[in-house]
């Protein structure tokens, strides 16, 4: 199996979720008692929280470049950013290194595309859910997004923040989680992209009333498909 490197900490608590999850998956795919070869730098979010000018993002690209780089060195042939949003700096942090970087939004789109799922509308932080980065690639595989509802992406984006990411799970959140998920359902989303790799905490995504495509669970997967040299 290839080694995989992890840049983690944004939040601690995908960060977890991701470990398991790619273990679960190498054993499914390998042997009840495989285990995943990973090297994990978990990073301080505090230090990453609330980027908001291009100077905030620039200075979180040189620390996430730098933690891949130590990755590379360690060891790692590849790499995975375990956190949907910090994917707007993707660019800086490959250019850092001569090795591979799973891109989320791709494995997401790949698969989306392999279901021939055409339209879906994409929830996760204001900066996914608004910006071009995360979007423009789900759209490059033929996926067709409603615009965003900035009432909703101010409500999903304080329960991301605020809750989830300090392990806080309330079902006030689910019950927010379950109305938007409706509402986009009426107004002609064919499938949910779940672009946050907390929200599957309040988020039931194998059972709602549309397709949900975890982003966490799919990287996951490819992580794994990767890992044992399949993609």
């Amino acid at each position: 199996m290839r080694k995989l490197g992890m840049i983690g900490g944004m939040s601690w608590v995908s960060t977890a979720v991701y470990y398991d999850c790619i273990n679960r998956s190498i054993q499914k795919r390998s042997a009840p008692k495989a285990s995943a070869p990973l090297l994990i730098e978990s990073l301080d979010f505090q230090e990453l929280y609330g980027l908001r000018e291009d100077a905030d993002w620039q200075r979180a690209g040189s620390v996430l470049a730098e933690s891949a780089s130590r990755l590379e060195k360690a060891g790692a042939e590849g790499l995975i950013i375990c956190a949907n949003s910090m994917h707007r700096i993707y660019d800086q942090v490959a250019d850092a290194v001569d090795i591979p970087i799973l891109h989320i939004a791709d494995c997401v789109g790949a698969r989306m595309h392999a279901d021939g799922c055409e339209s879906a509308a994409l929830i996760g932080t204001r900066n996914v859910m608004t910006e071009s980065f995360y979007r423009k690639r789900l759209v490059a595989h033929g996926v067709d997004l409603l615009p965003p509802d900035m009432s909703n992406v101010e409500a999903i984006d304080r329960i991301i923040y605020e809750e989830l990411m300090v392990g806080k799970v309330t079902r006030a959140a689910e019950r927010t989680l379950r109305t938007i998920i409706t509402r986009k359902e009426q107004e002609g989303a064919r499938a949910i992209v779940l672009a946050c790799t907390e929200l599957d905490l309040v988020v039931d995504v194998d059972a709602n009333i549309l397709p949900i495509y975890d982003s966490t669970r799919i990287h996951c997967d490819a992580a794994a498909e990767w890992i044992l040299g399949k993609e």
